[in-house]
């Protein structure tokens, strides 16, 4: 197959973006999409195929309208720029799904699926719609297709709008599978269904309340804690702790929707306070800019934030 060079001329500011730190972000550009870069002078030239080329060019042209326009150009701009060009291409990426390209849509979630695959601890905090979960299941199923893991396990505490399991009619299994719905909805969305239920089928993928979890210890598994503000401190640390040789772990929530009797025992900003910083884990915090459901989503959460910071109007 030719790999025909192609010169794209750029200006010095742009040209120096698309290089990145040491070459840093020419090097997952040329990772992504299979080509090579070079930096002649006046721009860049883009060594590939004809389909890597068309996908580096987007995503250089949108590191260099970036830098242009007097932005900074980090790392996780780029694996946008490379995630916007791949889905756009139709192209694949690392993660090997039915649903085609996994792909980061803001910086918030480049960020995100960066410190997933760095850290062994990643807490994703933010308003509902911004992917912390959806991409959690994508990682995680991406590790399972590979072998990296033996098992994709997701828990979620038993509390939500005040409702409890026990409630809810059936035996167990019946009991627990409509209040997982979100969890297994993103699962058939990301592997298909019948893939999904072989590997359930196979004890590969377990979605199960907290309280499934105690005496337990986790090895070689991706590990999903969701809804993680209606966990206890107690919960919470036990959780973490179940965490065995070979696992990662990734714990999600809103911490503006916490359904607790009381908001104060929530386990999850208690442990984010002690545990940021600590060696091996790392806190993504998702904004209202985050938010990839329907444009209105973002503007409720805006609306929520706004009347959250003011103070509260007299009484009449």
């Amino acid at each position: 197959m030719s790999r025909t060079p192609e010169f794209l001329p750029l200006s010095d500011t742009a040209v120096r973006a698309v290089s990145g730190p040491s070459g840093r972000h020419a090097a997952l550009i040329e990772d992504a999409f299979k080509v090579l870069i070079e930096t002649p002078g006046g721009g860049v030239t883009v060594i590939g195929d004809v389909k890597g080329r068309a996908g580096a060019k987007r995503s250089i042209g949108l590191l260099a309208q970036r830098a242009d326009a007097g932005a900074d150009v980090a790392e996780a701009d780029v694996r946008v720029s490379v995630g916007q060009a791949q889905t756009a291409s139709g192209l694949i990426s690392g993660k090997n799904v039915r649903r085609g390209a996994i792909a980061p849509k803001t910086t918030g979630q480049a960020n995100y699926l960066e410190a997933l695959g760095r850290h062994d601890l990643v807490f994703g905090v933010g308003p509902a719609g911004t992917g912390k979960t959806f991409l959690a299941v994508a990682h995680g199923a991406g590790l399972l297709l590979r072998g990296d893991v033996d098992r994709l396990i997701v828990t979620r505490p038993a509390v939500e709008a005040g409702e409890r399991l026990g409630f809810l009619p059936g035996d167990l299994t019946e009991k627990v599978d409509p209040y997982m719905a979100p969890v297994w909805e993103a699962l058939t969305d990301i592997m298909g269904a019948e893939q999904l239920r072989r590997r359930r089928d196979k004890g590969e993928i377990e979605v199960a309340p907290i309280a499934f979890m105690r005496g337990r210890t986790l090895a070689r598994a991706f590990i999903i804690v969701d809804e993680a503000q209606n966990t206890s401190k107690l919960q919470m640390k036990m959780v973490l702790t179940r965490m065995g040789e070979g696992s990662t772990m990734a714990v999600t929530g809103d911490p503006t929707q916490i359904d607790l009797p009381n908001p104060r025992d929530s386990g999850l900003a208690h442990a984010i306070s002690i545990l940021e910083g600590v060696e091996g884990v790392a806190v993504s915090r998702f904004t209202a800019s985050d938010v990839v459901r329907h444009p209105m989503v973002e503007r409720i959460v805006k609306a929520y934030d706004a009347d959250s910071a003011s103070p509260p109007a007299p009484r009449v």
